[in-house]
This record gives structure tokens, sequence and C-alpha cells, in this order.
């Protein structure tokens, strides 16, 4: 027994032993983690494809999804795997997911991106009447550098002259939430779809009263007046020799307006001009 261990030892700490016995270590390792990276590359991989041919602008329901396996080493890193990221979204514009095809996170987008889509968040009050919609011509300066997005808040700051010749400013209307962001073809400026599109319009919606202020403010440009929006408790755009309440502008306004059309008429021609993918409505001077 005893010449046994002794020659058990000197094995072990032969050097010819020990390098055998870590080269077929290595090799171990080497094969199992080989071994490891083939079976996980191969490995099937179940992903959800569309069962059917789904056109731009589209919303995406649970029997428009089937499921196929896939290796895993063939699943693309933006693939949807989930059918909760996938059911209830649209495809965004100019996109056609065909039959069969694999779900990606480029190409899907919410109903609130879609084009038109914020003409149904605009608001009711609480006797159910809605607020009508309205917009500003932008570019990327007065969005603060394309930062003003949808969902975020506005003031309205108003620029004038009074009956002195002393021009005045004041916060006309604060709190607006904007609905959308358009480029001068109707096109969502977020639309997660496209990307670096120049903003051309603000929209959003207001109570009647504040939107007819609002239009004849815009046609009082003989007066001076000017029209800016700010992101919401930003600082004041305007400078100018006194400023007034909200009251007092909305009086000046009352004042020295205008007959202008009615909301009715407002929104048709509205509804017109977005239809043909621009605007002519005259707008308030954004400087």
């Amino acid at each position: 027994m005893n010449n046994f261990m002794i020659s058990a030892k000197r094995l072990i700490t032969n050097k010819n032993t020990v390098t055998i016995i870590g080269v077929l270590i290595i090799l171990i390792i080497l094969y199992w983690g080989y071994k490891s990276t083939i079976d996980g590359a191969v490995k099937p991989v179940k992903v959800p494809v569309s069962n059917r041919i789904i056109g731009p602008q589209e919303e995406i329901k649970a029997e428009d999804i089937e499921w196929k396996n896939i290796a895993s080493a063939a699943k693309p890193n933006d693939v949807l795997l989930k059918s909760g990221d996938i059911v209830g979204k649209y495809t965004g514009v100019n996109v056609t997911i065909p039959k069969g095809s694999m779900f990606y996170s480029d190409v899907l987008i919410d109903k609130s991106q879609l084009p038109g889509s914020w003409r149904a968040r605009v608001k009711t009050d609480a006797n159910g009447i809605p607020e009508i919609p309205y917009y500003f011509s932008v570019n990327v300066v007065t969005t603060f550098g394309n930062s003003i997005q949808p969902d975020d808040y506005i003031d309205v700051y108003m620029k004038a002259r009074d009956e002195s010749n002393l021009i005045m400013f004041g916060k006309l209307i604060e709190n607006i939430q904007v609905l959308a962001v358009k480029d001068s073809g109707g096109d969502d400026v977020f639309n997660s779809v496209e990307s670096d599109k120049t903003p051309a319009f603000l929209y959003f919606g207001v109570p009647s009263e504040l939107h007819i202020l609002l239009r004849k403010a815009a046609a009082m440009s003989d007066r001076g007046v000017e029209l800016v929006y700010v992101p919401h408790a930003g600082a004041n755009p305007l400078t100018g020799d006194v400023e007034v309440s909200s009251a007092y502008l909305r009086d000046y306004i009352d004042a020295n307006s205008v007959n202008i059309p009615t909301d009715e008429e407002y929104v048709d021609d509205l509804d017109k001009e977005l239809n043909q993918g621009g605007t002519t409505n005259p707008q308030p001077n954004q400087g």
C-alpha cells in the first residue's frame, strides 16, 4: 500500500504528468464551451410571426399572430418575442408586414403616432362639449430645437402695441397640451418609423372661447400682435414696456378685433387643408 501511494505521488508530481493533465483539462473546457455555444445557437426559440399580410397603419390583433420555432442564432436583435409587445400596435406609415414575417420594434408604432390620430385626442369638458382644434406654424427654432413633442404643455404669450404706442406683453393662455407636431406634408415629426423630419405645424385643442381669442389675435398683425409659445413653466420669451394680465390682453383683443368665421367654418377649413397635406389659414407671427 505504501509503495502504491509513493508511486502515485511520484506520478502526480512528475512535470510531464502535470502537463498532460493540464492539457486534458483545457481540452475538456474548450470542448464543453464549444458544445455549449453550438447547442445555444441551434436551440430553437419560439417567435411570433404574421399569419397574413398586414398593410400600412393597420392595428395588429391577437388573431394576426402565429408562432414558429427558429434557431437562436437566426433571431435578429430587434425582433419582438412577446405578443404583449405586438397586439394593439400599428404598422407605421408606408410599412407592410409580409405573411410569415417576424415583428420588429422599429416598424410598429402606437395609435397616438398615426397620422390624424391627434383629432381623436381632443378633450371634452364636463358637459361633453369638445375642444376646438387649433395649430401654430412652427419651425425648428420656434420649437426650441424640435424639443416640443406631443403631450408636452405650452404657454402662449402675446406681444402688442397699446393705444399709447407702448409695447405690452403678457401670458395669454397657459398649460395647453400639444397633441401633434407635423411636417409640411402632414406627417408626424416624431413618428418612430421615420426620422429627421422638420416641424411645420403644432396642433392642440382649446375651449371655444379661447379658440376664438387665438384666432382674433392671429388676425391682428396690423397692430403688431405677436403670439409666441414656450414650454410650460419656461422662461418669459418676450420683452416690452409693460407686462399685463391675461384679462387685459383679452379685453384688448376683443376691443380691436374684426369679425372672424365661426368655429364650425374654421374646423371645416382645417379638415380640408389637412387632407391636402398643408394649411393656409393666417397664423401668428412667430418671429
